[in-house]
Order: structure tokens, then C-alpha cells, then sequence
């Protein structure tokens, strides 16, 4: 095998490799003795068959096999000789083969930069704690309360109003046509729920129960069914019941419907979950200032080829946001060359970060069990009640669908060595200031534990068609 390096530009590399045709045609010959032991043909007897016609026969047909195979061995021995570490797979392209002749190819790629961990017990950052108080415990059970509330009819006929729930038929049209999935009955709204779109719950206030109303909306011009995005559109309401929200008695009974045994109980369970949620907020915010510390003081060239693959994965899920009506609020009014940009900066910080980690975690040994690798699937099947099994046995099968599993528990496992090294000072904190968003205070580059896109948008309006 010959290989010549024709570039070395940062982390570029471009190889031109060379086979000898005799080494091709002995691969193809050892192929074509393992066929002849099964390969049967008219006159001779399994093993017997003439090479000269085996060749005939069948070298076509595996030469395809012997080639991918011969770029596949060689192109790996030839990075391994050169001790070379590859960022992404090296791309392939052959360049002269004929049969009887060399095989010429030529191998680009990126490599691995050299990354040097900086000090950790330089590092000096703030963890900000917060005490689970009674008066949480109170608002964490005020809002389970909330979401369980209770309407019942009204004892005396009136008029609908705000936080009332109306029991209605409808049926939608535009320019006078019904529309697929705009009708519906005896439909319970809760009037200022947002759950319709805009204007149409507003329109019902006043409404008494046997009484009919024209409801004439716009569907906004982001709606997510396009055939009626920026339409307007009316809506024949009909009232049929009218239901009062009723307070809810939080006590031992009220409890019970959540499976424990009395109200005590159910503050205890409160208090365990908010002491989780309090945990988890506290680390993640000590994990971005982690982050944002170790990304000033770190600044090695990157791959381009690993920036571009991140980069490409934001994008998508920014467009897939913009198509389901989301926006990130820090990029209004840019254009789109300028939001690029924004993105290939965190996409670029991402894979910094990204290399930086799991360069300690090589050479501190840092790895992920087996074992833990399970929970985390058995975890990611549970939330997929009575589908378990499929889950579990998707993860078995699918190698790369089990590292995506691996990464993130191999990250928390690198964040928390490198937190023990590093100088934590505690803060105490109201859990409001806990809780408050970190990127508010944060340039749009610096979140890269966020979702590619920050999608920040209000709770989508649905309208009363896709309620129904």
C-alpha cells in the first residue's frame, strides 16, 4: 500500500492511497475459494469448480464487496500507521480502478484537535440553593388543587362569565363551507382558557344556556393547518349548560385522590418532589455557569465538518419550531443570514464543549456502566406507558439510539468530576430566584444547554377545530 499526504492545512488532511493490483486480485481469489465450497455448478462438484471459471462466473459480481472492503482496511490501517485521530468519518473517493489494474483513492478528513484541560480547582463558581418552606409546600398543593378543580351546573340560570364553563355545539365555516374538524358537541369550554383561538371564548361571554351566537374569528397567520392560516371564519355556537367552578376542600379525602392516605401524607410527597425539583434547578444552573466558565477558558480550532453537522441539526429544529408557529424572541427583526450566523455560534460552541468533555472523561477514565446504561433505558420506557417492551427492545437493537443515552450520562458524570475539583460556594435563594431564567441575563451563544432555538413562545391558541 502506498499513501501520500497531498494536504495538511489545521486539522485537513487529504491522502492519496494506492493498491497494487496483485493485492486486489488476491483478495478476489480468497473470495472466490470460500464460494466455491457451496457454489454449485453442472459437472463439477462443490470445491472442484476452475477458478479461471469461477472468475468468469462470478468476479463481477463481488468485486463491488472487495473493493469497499480494501478501502475500508486499508484506509483505517493507513490513519492507525499515522497515529491519526479522525473527528467524522473520512470521505472516500476512488479515483482510478480497472480490472486487472491498482486501486487509487483518494481520503479526506478532519482530525481530532489537541485539547488541554485547563486547571479545574482554579474554578470558582456559585451554586444557588433553595429551601423547601412551608408556605411551597402550600402553593404546591393550592396548584394541584388548581389543576383538579371541579364545575357543576348552576343553581340559577345566568349569564356566562369569565372562568365558567360552558357546555357547547359548534360547527366552523369559511366563506360559508364546514371544514374538517371544526365541528363539534357537547363540548366543555372553560371560558378565558386560551384553548380556542383569539376572540373566540370572549365572544361567549354573556351567553346564556339555550341561546345561540355567530362567534367570527381570524385564524392566525401562523396557524398550524395552512389551508386556513389568516382565514376568517365563523362559528355557529349553540349553549347548552352553563357549570360554575367549585371550591375544592383540601383535605384527607382530597388527598386519597392522589393514593396516599391522608393530607399529611400528600404535603410529604409535595415536599419530596419539590426538594427534587429544587436539586435538579440548582444543578442545571451550576452546570451552565460550569459551562460558561469552561468555554472563556478554552479556545481550540474545531472541526469544521462537526460544527456543520450541529449546525444543520439547530437549523432544522429551528424551522420545524417556526412551522408549528414558535419563535425565539432574541432573533426578531434579524435576517436570516444574521441568524445563521447566531446559530453556527452556538453550534460551534456546542462542539468545543463538547470535545472538552470528553477529553476528561478519556483521560480520567470516566465511563458509563452497563448497568446505569439500562436504568436510563428503563427510565425512557416508562415514559411510555403499556409500550415498555417495544422501548426497551428498540434500545437493544439500535446501537446508535443507545449511545444517545450514553452521552448525556457521560457528560452529567465529567460536570460532576469536574464540580468536585472546582471551589463551590453556596447561595441561599428564594425559590423564585431559583427558578428564574438563566438566559435572560445570558447573550443567545451562551445557553448551550438550551434547545437549539430557544423557542420562547406563548402557549399555542388552538382553534376550536382542532379542540373538537
Amino acid at each position: 500500500m502506498q499513501v501520500t499526504e497531498t494536504l495538511a492545512d489545521g486539522l485537513k488532511r487529504q491522502f492519496t492511497v494506492k493498491l497494487p493490483a496483485i493485492d486486489i486480485d488476491r483478495k478476489l481469489e480468497a473470495k472466490l475459494t470460500d464460494l466455491s465450497r457451496t457454489v454449485k455448478l453442472p459437472g463439477f462438484r462443490p470445491g472442484k469448480v476452475p477458478m479461471g471459471l469461477l472468475r468468469k462466473r462470478y468476479g463481477a459480481s463481488v468485486m463491488g464487496e472487495i473493493l469497499d472492503d480494501a478501502v475500508k482496511d486499508s484506509s483505517l490501517r493507513a490513519m492507525a500507521d499515522r497515529g491519526l485521530r479522525p473527528a467524522t468519518l473520512p470521505k472516500i473517493e476512488v479515483t482510478s480502478f480497472a480490472e486487472g489494474g491498482d486501486l487509487e483513492y483518494t481520503m479526506a478528513l478532519e482530525l481530532l484537535p489537541e485539547v488541554a484541560p485547563m486547571d479545574f480547582s482554579s474554578l470558582s463558581l456559585e451554586r444557588e440553593k433553595a429551601e423547601v418552606t412551608e408556605a411551597a409546600i402550600d402553593e404546591g398543593i393550592a396548584r394541584l388543587a388548581s389543576q383538579n378543580k371541579k364545575f357543576e351546573p348552576v343553581a340559577k340560570a345566568r349569564a356566562a362569565k369569565q372562568g365558567d364553563t360552558l357546555v357547547i355545539d359548534f360547527v366552523g365555516t369559511v366563506d360559508g363551507v364546514e371544514f374538517d374538524g371544526g365541528k363539534a358537541t357537547d363540548f366543555p369550554l372553560e371560558l378565558g382558557s386560551g384553548r380556542f383561538i383569539p376572540g373566540f371564548e370572549d365572544q361567549l361571554i354573556g351567553v346564556k344556556p339555550g341561546q345561540s351566537r355567530d362567534v367570527k374569528v381570524t385564524f392566525p397567520a401562523e396557524y398550524q393547518a395552512a389551508d386556513l392560516a389568516g382565514k376568517d371564519a365563523v362559528f355557529a355556537v349553540t349553549a347548552k349548560e352553563l357549570r360554575e367552578e367549585v371550591p375544592v376542600s383540601v383535605d384527607d379525602e382530597f388527598a386519597k385522590g392522589f393514593g396516599v392516605e391522608d393530607l399529611a401524607a400528600l404535603r410529604a410527597a409535595v415536599r419530596g418532589q419539590l426538594e427534587i425539583d429544587f436539586a435538579n434547578a440548582s444543578r442545571l444552573k451550576l452546570k451552565r455557569r460550569l459551562l460558561d466558565a469552561l468555554a472563556k477558558a478554552h479556545d481550540f480550532v474545531v472541526p469544521e465538518g462537526m460544527v456543520d453537522d450541529e449546525f444543520n441539526t439547530i437549523w432544522a429544529q429551528v424551522k420545524e419550531a417556526e412551522a408549528q408557529g414558535e419563535t425565539d424572541e432574541e432573533m426578531a427583526g434579524k435576517t436570516e443570514d444574521e441568524r445563521k450566523a447566531e446559530y453556527r455560534g452556538i453550534a460551534e460552541r456546542r462542539v468545543r464543549l463538547g470535545l472538552l468533555l470528553a477529553e476528561v472523561g478519556r483521560i480520567n477514565n470516566l465511563q458509563v456502566s452497563e448497568d446505569e446504561l439500562r436504568r436510563a433505558a428503563f427510565e425512557e420506557a416508562r415514559r411510555y406507558p403499556g409500550q415498555e417492551k417495544q422501548v426497551l427492545e428498540y434500545y437493544r437493537k439500535n446501537t446508535q439510539a443507545l449511545n444517545s443515552l450514553r452521552a448525556p450520562l457521560l457528560e452529567d458524570k465529567v460536570v460532576d468530576f469536574i464540580v468536585e475539583i472546582a471551589s463551590i460556594k453556596d447561595r441561599n435563594v428564594t425559590p423564585e430566584e431559583l427558578f428564574q431564567d438563566p438566559d435572560a441575563a445570558q447573550p443567545v451563544e451562551a445557553a448551550a444547554e438550551k434547545p437549539a432555538a430557544k423557542k420562547k413562545a406563548a402557549p399555542k391558541k388552538k382553534a376550536a377545530a382542532k379542540e373538537a
